[in-house]
């Protein structure tokens, strides 16, 4: 895909070279005849053209095409950035002065004396240098999202999209291996898929006007991930499928809190998204949470750190914990609103608490070494094994590729030393849609770093 026009007018555009005129709009007063000779005909009034306004070359200019998402998708221009963007996030400003998120105060009633407590607040400046690391990631998965935005039309291939996206994410952070680079890989389940697709090398599938698609990926500094995502439609008819669940993640953001149980969450998002029908070919269906998706804990190159953020009612008693980064992800149905594992897997990631396993196959020896060096306990895809850098040009220059590598993940994978995400899908024939931010439950107050204009 080409990248963004420019903002900027033609010149030809801005001034007509051929207008002449005075600058006094009134008519010209004809000379006194001389005896004798006709009067001169008067002279007709000339206005001057008036000049287009020029736009300022920082002022953002692009919206996105699709539903449910606000904002422009250049936005970044008011930082300095380019159009597309090309500048590293960390040279368009100072250390300490990264965007912060959406500041939200605690709404229980056990937290309201947070906002204003000096106590709270002295506590949460101890942890300045680890906010301004997530808010430096947050701005460049929104500069990034933004990027793609610009991308996502219809008849654009899926393979192509997440390229192009996972190396803005590298250009943008300024990958670095397991020190700064991609979170995840990216995302974009299509319709009955919920979650878990990307795809692997020789996959054709093409984005179509009728089809919802949601794009969920992850931005990593020091191994603090951002997590978040969003839906993609056209088609206006699936509007109200898509706000159900983003107004059912705010909700569930709203909710939240230091020792906030996590049942108390699920619940505030079963309600608001379960109130929602959409009708889809002139049949309306209520909207279903999937109940056996949820939100979770994120903890330093864990993307899954052992809390689980239900979206429904699930009476977990447990408590959410202060200065914990969580996703708040949701995920609304047409279908049953329970998701199965199936299709071809493109997800993998070494298991956190992996065993030490002896292994047999030397092919899998090599390509565990591989993992560890490239992505650690970060997930990875097919597609970037078979890179020519092996998923990191840092890590392993343009000698990373790995050929031959289906036996010996599979070996990894039956050892329980790395695991398989396969796709999660609902029944054949319905949609689904999801929406997610990362939150900071700070001592003071509840930050949603990776909020931005669009969503």
């Amino acid at each position: 895909m080409s990248a963004l026009a420019s903002s900027l007018p033609k010149s030809d555009d801005i001034i007509d070279s051929n207008v002449e005129g005075s600058d006094d709009d009134d008519e010209d007063v004809p000379s006194t005849p001389v005896d004798g000779a006709e009067e001169a005909p008067k002279k007709k009034k000339k206005k001057k053209k008036k000049k287009k306004k020029k736009k300022s070359a920082t002022e953002p200019s692009q919206k996105y095409e699709g539903l449910n998402l606000g904002g422009f998708t250049d936005y970044y221009l008011k930082y300095g950035q380019t159009s597309p963007p090309t500048v590293p996030i960390s040279q368009l400003f100072e250390a300490g002065s990264f965007p912060e998120g959406e500041i939200q105060e605690y709404t229980q009633p056990f937290n309201s004396h947070r906002f204003t407590s000096e106590e709270c607040k002295a506590s949460d400046s101890v942890h300045s240098e680890y906010y301004d690391l997530v808010r430096q990631a947050s701005e460049c998965h929104r500069q990034v999202r933004s990027y793609a935005q610009s991308l996502i039309k219809p008849g654009i291939k899926l393979i192509d999209l997440c390229t192009q996206l996972e190396n803005k994410n590298r250009e943008l952070v300024q990958e670095k291996g397991l020190e700064r680079g991609v979170g995840f890989p990216t995302g974009c389940s299509i319709n009955h898929v919920a979650a878990h697709y990307t795809p692997n090398n020789g996959d054709s599938t093409v984005l179509n006007y009728g089809d919802v698609c949601k794009i969920d990926f992850g931005t990593q500094i020091d191994g603090r991930i951002i997590d978040c995502a969003f839906t993609v439609a056209f088609d206006p008819q699936f509007e109200e499928l898509l706000k159900a669940v983003q107004d059912a993640t705010d909700a569930g953001i709203r909710n939240t809190g230091v020792d906030v149980r996590l049942c108390d969450v699920g619940a505030s998002v079963e309600e608001v998204m379960e109130s929602y029908e959409c009708t889809i070919e002139g049949t309306t269906y209520p909207v279903k949470c999937i109940r056996n998706l949820n939100g979770h804990s994120i903890g330093q190159y864990q993307i899954h750190a052992g809390q689980s953020v239900p979206i429904v009612d699930n009476g977990d008693q447990t408590k959410m914990l202060e200065n914990q980064m969580y996703a708040i992800e949701t995920f609304g149905s047409t279908g049953r609103g329970h998701v199965i594992e199936f299709g071809e897997c493109s997800h993998y990631m070494k298991n956190f608490d992996a065993p030490h396993v002896p292994l047999r196959l030397n092919s899998a020896k090599k390509l565990l070494g591989h993992i560890n060096k490239t992505f650690g306990t970060l997930a990875f895809c097919r597609r970037w094994l078979e890179r020519d850098d092996g998923g990191s040009f840092t890590t392993n220059g343009l000698q990373g590729k790995q050929t031959k590598y289906i036996g010996a993940l599979k070996n990894l994978c039956d050892a329980g030393i790395v695991q398989a995400y396969p796709p999660l899908v609902d029944i054949e024939g319905c949609y689904t849609a999801q929406y997610e931010h990362t939150i900071l439950l700070r001592p003071n107050c509840r930050e949603v770093v990776s909020r931005g204009d669009d969503y």
